[in-house]
Protein backbone atom coordinates (compact mmCIF):
# COMPACT_ATOMS: atom_id res chain seq x y z
CA UNK A 1 0.00 0.00 0.00
CA UNK A 2 1.60 3.78 -0.75
CA UNK A 3 1.49 7.03 0.47
CA UNK A 4 -0.82 8.78 -2.34
CA UNK A 5 -1.97 12.47 -3.53
CA UNK A 6 -4.70 14.12 -1.34
CA UNK A 7 -7.03 12.29 -4.12
CA UNK A 8 -5.57 8.97 -3.42
CA UNK A 9 -4.10 8.41 -6.87
CA UNK A 10 -0.65 8.90 -7.18
CA UNK A 11 2.60 8.34 -5.23
CA UNK A 12 4.09 11.73 -4.10
CA UNK A 13 7.72 12.03 -5.18
CA UNK A 14 10.25 11.69 -2.29
CA UNK A 15 7.37 11.72 0.31
CA UNK A 16 6.79 8.41 2.48
CA UNK A 17 4.97 5.29 0.74
CA UNK A 18 4.04 2.19 2.62
CA UNK A 19 3.26 -1.53 1.83
CA UNK A 20 0.85 -3.91 3.64
CA UNK A 21 2.51 -6.46 5.93
CA UNK A 22 -0.22 -8.84 5.48
CA UNK A 23 -0.40 -11.54 8.10
CA UNK A 24 1.10 -9.78 10.53
CA UNK A 25 0.53 -10.91 14.12
CA UNK A 26 0.53 -14.85 15.24
CA UNK A 27 -2.01 -14.97 18.05
CA UNK A 28 -1.90 -18.28 20.14
CA UNK A 29 -3.85 -21.04 19.96
CA UNK A 30 -7.61 -19.98 21.34
CA UNK A 31 -7.04 -16.46 21.18
CA UNK A 32 -8.93 -13.69 19.12
CA UNK A 33 -9.00 -9.97 19.14
CA UNK A 34 -12.96 -9.70 18.59
CA UNK A 35 -11.76 -5.91 17.63
CA UNK A 36 -9.02 -3.97 18.41
CA UNK A 37 -9.62 -0.42 19.56
CA UNK A 38 -6.10 0.59 19.98
CA UNK A 39 -2.22 -0.18 19.34
CA UNK A 40 1.05 1.49 21.03
CA UNK A 41 4.77 0.68 20.62
CA UNK A 42 7.64 0.87 23.60
CA UNK A 43 11.29 2.06 23.11
CA UNK A 44 12.28 -1.77 22.42
CA UNK A 45 9.52 -1.59 19.34
CA UNK A 46 6.95 -4.29 21.28
CA UNK A 47 3.40 -3.47 20.07
CA UNK A 48 1.02 -3.47 22.54
CA UNK A 49 -2.59 -4.18 21.11
CA UNK A 50 -5.75 -3.57 23.02
CA UNK A 51 -8.17 -5.20 21.94
CA UNK A 52 -12.10 -6.57 23.08
CA UNK A 53 -11.68 -10.37 23.36
CA UNK A 54 -10.99 -12.49 26.31
CA UNK A 55 -7.19 -11.23 26.31
CA UNK A 56 -7.67 -7.38 26.70
CA UNK A 57 -3.61 -6.61 26.18
CA UNK A 58 -1.49 -8.33 23.55
CA UNK A 59 2.15 -7.75 23.34
CA UNK A 60 4.14 -9.17 20.40
CA UNK A 61 7.64 -7.72 18.92
CA UNK A 62 8.17 -5.94 15.81
CA UNK A 63 8.06 -8.74 13.96
CA UNK A 64 4.54 -10.45 15.01
CA UNK A 65 5.44 -13.01 17.64
CA UNK A 66 3.25 -13.12 20.55
CA UNK A 67 5.43 -11.96 23.89
CA UNK A 68 2.29 -12.19 26.72
CA UNK A 69 -1.10 -10.79 27.09
CA UNK A 70 -2.65 -9.73 30.31
CA UNK A 71 -5.62 -7.64 31.53
CA UNK A 72 -8.11 -9.94 32.15
CA UNK A 73 -10.91 -8.84 34.02
CA UNK A 74 -9.80 -5.17 34.35
CA UNK A 75 -11.68 -3.35 31.51
CA UNK A 76 -15.43 -2.67 30.86
CA UNK A 77 -14.69 -1.56 27.47
CA UNK A 78 -10.98 -1.16 25.68
CA UNK A 79 -10.66 2.31 24.42
CA UNK A 80 -7.19 3.19 24.11
CA UNK A 81 -3.62 2.81 24.66
CA UNK A 82 -0.19 4.86 24.97
CA UNK A 83 2.92 4.01 26.14
CA UNK A 84 4.73 6.66 28.30
CA UNK A 85 8.15 7.63 28.30
CA UNK A 86 9.41 5.00 30.84
CA UNK A 87 7.64 2.41 28.62
CA UNK A 88 4.89 2.24 31.55
CA UNK A 89 1.42 1.47 29.80
CA UNK A 90 -1.64 3.62 29.74
CA UNK A 91 -5.09 2.07 29.40
CA UNK A 92 -8.71 3.90 29.06
CA UNK A 93 -11.49 1.90 29.67
CA UNK A 94 -14.30 4.63 28.49
CA UNK A 95 -17.28 2.70 29.35
CA UNK A 96 -15.88 1.66 32.75
CA UNK A 97 -14.74 5.78 33.22
CA UNK A 98 -11.33 4.97 34.42
CA UNK A 99 -7.62 5.18 33.24
CA UNK A 100 -5.32 2.38 34.57
CA UNK A 101 -1.71 3.45 34.56
CA UNK A 102 0.45 0.00 34.63
CA UNK A 103 4.05 -1.82 34.33
CA UNK A 104 4.70 -3.88 30.58
CA UNK A 105 3.72 -6.92 32.60
CA UNK A 106 0.26 -5.68 33.85
CA UNK A 107 0.63 -4.32 37.13
CA UNK A 108 -1.35 -1.38 38.00
CA UNK A 109 0.18 1.62 39.24
CA UNK A 110 -2.25 4.19 39.82
CA UNK A 111 -5.76 4.56 38.30
CA UNK A 112 -7.77 7.31 37.64
CA UNK A 113 -11.24 7.98 37.88
CA UNK A 114 -13.85 6.07 40.07
CA UNK A 115 -13.82 2.35 37.71
CA UNK A 116 -17.29 2.11 36.71
CA UNK A 117 -18.57 5.92 38.18
CA UNK A 118 -18.65 8.22 35.57
CA UNK A 119 -19.08 11.94 36.22
CA UNK A 120 -22.11 13.28 35.25
CA UNK A 121 -22.70 13.81 31.55
CA UNK A 122 -21.14 17.45 29.20
CA UNK A 123 -20.53 18.04 33.44
CA UNK A 124 -17.26 18.55 32.40
CA UNK A 125 -15.53 17.07 35.57
CA UNK A 126 -13.42 13.73 34.85
CA UNK A 127 -14.54 11.69 33.72
CA UNK A 128 -17.51 10.66 31.38
CA UNK A 129 -16.33 7.90 28.83
CA UNK A 130 -12.69 9.34 28.19
CA UNK A 131 -10.96 8.35 25.30
CA UNK A 132 -6.92 8.60 25.01
CA UNK A 133 -3.88 9.41 27.24
CA UNK A 134 -0.80 11.28 26.18
CA UNK A 135 2.30 12.27 28.14
CA UNK A 136 4.66 14.80 27.22
CA UNK A 137 7.86 13.33 26.81
CA UNK A 138 9.60 16.42 28.34
CA UNK A 139 7.39 17.00 31.58
CA UNK A 140 5.63 14.37 32.08
CA UNK A 141 2.58 15.80 32.59
CA UNK A 142 -0.43 13.72 31.51
CA UNK A 143 -3.50 15.18 28.84
CA UNK A 144 -6.39 12.95 29.02
CA UNK A 145 -9.91 13.70 26.06
CA UNK A 146 -13.05 13.12 27.67
CA UNK A 147 -14.49 12.41 25.33
CA UNK A 148 -17.99 10.76 24.62
CA UNK A 149 -19.57 12.23 26.90
CA UNK A 150 -17.64 15.36 28.02
CA UNK A 151 -15.89 17.66 25.76
CA UNK A 152 -12.86 18.51 27.85
CA UNK A 153 -9.47 17.85 28.12
CA UNK A 154 -7.84 17.12 31.35
CA UNK A 155 -4.65 18.08 32.52
CA UNK A 156 -2.22 15.95 35.24
CA UNK A 157 0.77 16.20 37.00
CA UNK A 158 3.08 13.11 36.65
CA UNK A 159 2.12 11.98 39.91
CA UNK A 160 -1.33 11.74 38.94
CA UNK A 161 -2.60 14.93 40.83
CA UNK A 162 -5.62 17.21 38.63
CA UNK A 163 -3.91 20.15 37.56
CA UNK A 164 -6.87 21.79 35.31
CA UNK A 165 -9.28 21.25 33.11
CA UNK A 166 -10.35 23.11 28.97
CA UNK A 167 -13.28 22.98 26.58
CA UNK A 168 -16.33 23.27 25.74
CA UNK A 169 -18.99 21.77 23.70
CA UNK A 170 -19.56 23.76 20.20
CA UNK A 171 -17.56 24.29 16.39
CA UNK A 172 -15.78 27.50 17.67
CA UNK A 173 -11.53 27.19 18.23
CA UNK A 174 -10.79 25.61 21.49
CA UNK A 175 -14.47 24.23 21.75
CA UNK A 176 -14.79 20.42 20.94
CA UNK A 177 -17.40 17.66 19.55
CA UNK A 178 -16.29 14.33 20.99
CA UNK A 179 -12.34 15.03 21.65
CA UNK A 180 -11.16 11.51 20.42
CA UNK A 181 -7.28 10.97 20.89
CA UNK A 182 -4.36 13.61 21.66
CA UNK A 183 -0.86 13.95 21.66
CA UNK A 184 1.49 16.29 22.96
CA UNK A 185 5.20 16.86 21.95
CA UNK A 186 8.20 17.68 23.15
CA UNK A 187 7.78 21.43 23.16
CA UNK A 188 4.53 21.24 25.05
CA UNK A 189 2.08 21.45 22.16
CA UNK A 190 -1.23 19.53 22.71
CA UNK A 191 -2.83 18.29 19.40
CA UNK A 192 -6.78 17.11 19.83
CA UNK A 193 -8.44 14.68 17.20
CA UNK A 194 -11.85 16.80 17.47
CA UNK A 195 -13.32 14.06 16.07
CA UNK A 196 -16.59 15.40 15.37
CA UNK A 197 -15.40 18.74 13.83
CA UNK A 198 -13.34 16.88 11.47
CA UNK A 199 -10.13 18.75 12.67
CA UNK A 200 -6.89 18.33 14.76
CA UNK A 201 -7.09 21.79 17.46
CA UNK A 202 -3.22 22.79 18.83
CA UNK A 203 -2.61 24.02 22.37
CA UNK A 204 0.10 25.48 24.51
CA UNK A 205 0.32 23.54 27.84
CA UNK A 206 -2.07 26.07 29.01
CA UNK A 207 -4.91 24.92 27.45
CA UNK A 208 -4.49 28.06 25.60
CA UNK A 209 -5.60 27.58 21.77
CA UNK A 210 -3.09 28.16 18.98
CA UNK A 211 -4.51 26.73 15.88
CA UNK A 212 -6.07 23.93 13.96
CA UNK A 213 -5.65 21.79 11.03
CA UNK A 214 -8.74 20.98 8.57
CA UNK A 215 -9.40 19.13 5.61
CA UNK A 216 -9.57 15.54 7.72
CA UNK A 217 -12.37 13.12 8.13
CA UNK A 218 -13.45 12.01 11.78
CA UNK A 219 -10.08 11.75 13.32
CA UNK A 220 -9.85 9.03 15.65
CA UNK A 221 -6.49 8.68 16.49
CA UNK A 222 -3.11 10.55 16.06
CA UNK A 223 0.52 9.81 16.42
CA UNK A 224 3.87 11.78 15.95
CA UNK A 225 6.72 9.90 14.62
CA UNK A 226 9.66 11.63 16.60
CA UNK A 227 12.46 9.23 15.65
CA UNK A 228 11.90 10.30 11.60
CA UNK A 229 10.81 13.45 9.62
CA UNK A 230 8.27 14.23 12.47
CA UNK A 231 5.15 13.10 10.48
CA UNK A 232 1.76 13.20 12.31
CA UNK A 233 -0.06 10.36 11.04
CA UNK A 234 -4.10 10.28 11.48
CA UNK A 235 -6.18 7.59 11.41
CA UNK A 236 -9.87 8.95 9.69
CA UNK A 237 -12.95 6.96 10.43
CA UNK A 238 -15.69 6.18 7.92
CA UNK A 239 -18.76 8.24 7.19
CA UNK A 240 -21.47 6.77 9.05
CA UNK A 241 -24.09 7.88 6.58
CA UNK A 242 -25.82 5.92 4.02
CA UNK A 243 -26.04 9.01 1.82
CA UNK A 244 -22.16 9.35 1.32
CA UNK A 245 -21.60 5.65 0.99
CA UNK A 246 -21.11 5.64 -2.11
CA UNK A 247 -18.99 8.41 -2.73
CA UNK A 248 -15.42 8.61 -2.72
CA UNK A 249 -12.28 9.17 -0.82
CA UNK A 250 -14.61 9.66 2.04
CA UNK A 251 -13.01 8.61 5.36
CA UNK A 252 -11.55 4.93 5.75
CA UNK A 253 -7.85 6.06 5.40
CA UNK A 254 -4.53 7.42 6.92
CA UNK A 255 -3.39 11.05 6.38
CA UNK A 256 0.01 11.92 6.55
CA UNK A 257 0.63 15.09 7.80
CA UNK A 258 4.29 17.34 8.13
CA UNK A 259 5.34 18.93 10.93
CA UNK A 260 2.97 22.07 10.16
CA UNK A 261 0.13 20.19 9.33
CA UNK A 262 0.47 19.89 5.57
CA UNK A 263 -0.73 16.88 3.89
CA UNK A 264 2.17 14.64 2.56
CA UNK A 265 0.25 12.15 1.30
CA UNK A 266 -2.56 9.72 2.57
CA UNK A 267 -3.46 5.63 2.93
CA UNK A 268 -6.39 5.16 0.91
CA UNK A 269 -8.48 3.51 -1.16
CA UNK A 270 -11.68 5.02 -2.88
CA UNK A 271 -13.54 2.48 -0.55
CA UNK A 272 -13.49 0.63 2.47
CA UNK A 273 -13.25 -2.94 2.45
CA UNK A 274 -11.67 -6.00 3.59
CA UNK A 275 -8.57 -6.33 1.46
CA UNK A 276 -5.07 -6.31 2.42
CA UNK A 277 -4.44 -2.55 2.91
CA UNK A 278 -8.52 -1.41 2.95
CA UNK A 279 -9.59 -0.08 5.38
CA UNK A 280 -13.16 -0.34 7.55
CA UNK A 281 -13.05 1.30 10.79
CA UNK A 282 -9.42 3.08 11.34
CA UNK A 283 -9.54 3.59 15.37
CA UNK A 284 -5.89 4.18 16.50
CA UNK A 285 -2.43 4.44 14.66
CA UNK A 286 1.02 3.90 16.29
CA UNK A 287 4.97 4.09 15.17
CA UNK A 288 8.22 2.07 15.40
CA UNK A 289 11.25 2.98 15.50
CA UNK A 290 11.46 2.10 11.61
CA UNK A 291 8.60 3.90 10.63
CA UNK A 292 5.96 1.20 10.50
CA UNK A 293 2.77 1.85 11.50
CA UNK A 294 0.31 -0.38 12.90
CA UNK A 295 -3.62 0.46 12.40
CA UNK A 296 -6.07 -0.65 14.79
CA UNK A 297 -9.78 -1.10 13.41
CA UNK A 298 -13.05 -1.33 15.55
CA UNK A 299 -14.70 -3.44 12.35
CA UNK A 300 -16.47 -5.61 14.25
CA UNK A 301 -18.69 -2.41 16.08
CA UNK A 302 -18.97 -0.53 12.87
CA UNK A 303 -19.75 -4.06 10.50
CA UNK A 304 -19.28 -7.18 11.82
CA UNK A 305 -22.31 -7.00 14.75
CA UNK A 306 -24.49 -6.21 12.03
CA UNK A 307 -24.04 -8.82 10.14
CA UNK A 308 -26.51 -12.21 9.88
CA UNK A 309 -24.72 -14.34 11.97
CA UNK A 310 -22.05 -11.52 13.51
CA UNK A 311 -19.20 -12.26 12.67
CA UNK A 312 -15.00 -10.71 13.64
CA UNK A 313 -13.07 -8.79 10.71
CA UNK A 314 -9.66 -7.91 10.69
CA UNK A 315 -8.99 -5.33 12.62
CA UNK A 316 -5.10 -4.82 13.17
CA UNK A 317 -2.90 -4.06 10.06
CA UNK A 318 0.92 -3.06 9.83
CA UNK A 319 2.32 -1.36 6.99
CA UNK A 320 6.09 -0.95 6.12
CA UNK A 321 7.79 1.74 4.77
CA UNK A 322 8.43 0.78 0.66
CA UNK A 323 10.39 4.13 0.26
CA UNK A 324 13.74 2.46 2.37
Amino acid sequence: MRATSEKGASQQAGKPSFKVVEGWGKLPPGYRYMECSDVAVDSKDNVHVFCRGEHPLIVFNREGNFLRSWGEGLFTRAHAVTIGPEDEVWLVDDAGHAIHKCTPEGKVLLTLGTPGKGAERQSGKAFNQPTKVAVCPRTGDIYITDGYGNSRVHKFDPSGRYLFSWGEPGTDPGCFNLPHAVVADPAGTVFVADRENHRIQRFDAEGHYLGQWNNLHRPNGIVRDSRHECYFYVAEGPTGLTINATVPYIGNRVSILSPQGDLVGRIAEAFGGEKPGQFIAPHGIAVDSQGAIYVAEVTYSVKGRHENPPREIRSLQKFARADR
